[in-house]
């Protein structure tokens, strides 16, 4: 009877186990893969310092949050533009996505090497992105920053 009921319990947690890693691991449904070669592309046409493909990417209200400040647009595009940061590579690691609605979220980890006022730097960061979807396409509403260990793990 013991042996029993602990070879159901085993079975139990086994099949809860299994359950999860097939939910964690599944394949992205096609707006959530729209976002994630969005956001590829997004880190190319940084890389490439082309604005005039991120301009129209970019909402005209959104915000980007990096580890020396939070700004806007225009100035992001700027910064862009003139190489004050230049964001030379993002190595993406994971992508998580959800979607809500109109509204996605991404959270890429990634290693980033940029030139940040001159100074080369390799950076670990989870990056949150915010798009929400428009008529004339998705629009980015907001890019966040957050430095981590290369150890971190985005839960899926």
């Amino acid at each position: 009877m013991k042996q029993s009921f602990l070879l159901l319990c085993f079975l139990t947690i086994a099949i809860q186990f299994t359950s999860a890693q097939s939910t964690s691991n599944a394949a992205p449904t096609q707006a959530e893969q729209e976002i994630i070669n969005l956001s590829k592309e997004k880190w190319q046409w940084m890389a490439d310092k082309n604005v005039d493909k991120l301009a129209p990417l970019f909402h005209d209200e959104s915000k980007f949050v990096h580890m020396s400040g939070t700004w806007k647009k225009d100035e992001e595009l700027e910064i862009i533009k003139t190489g004050s940061i230049w964001y030379k590579k993002a190595d993406v690691h994971d992508v998580a996505v959800e979607m809500f609605d109109n509204t996605a979220i991404a959270w890429s980890r990634i290693t980033l090497a940029a030139v940040v006022r001159g100074n080369e730097v390799s950076t670990q960061f989870t990056v949150t992105e915010v798009f929400k979807k428009e008529n004339s396409g998705w629009k980015l509403l907001a890019l966040t920053f957050s430095s981590v260990r290369d150890t971190h793990i985005i839960k899926h």
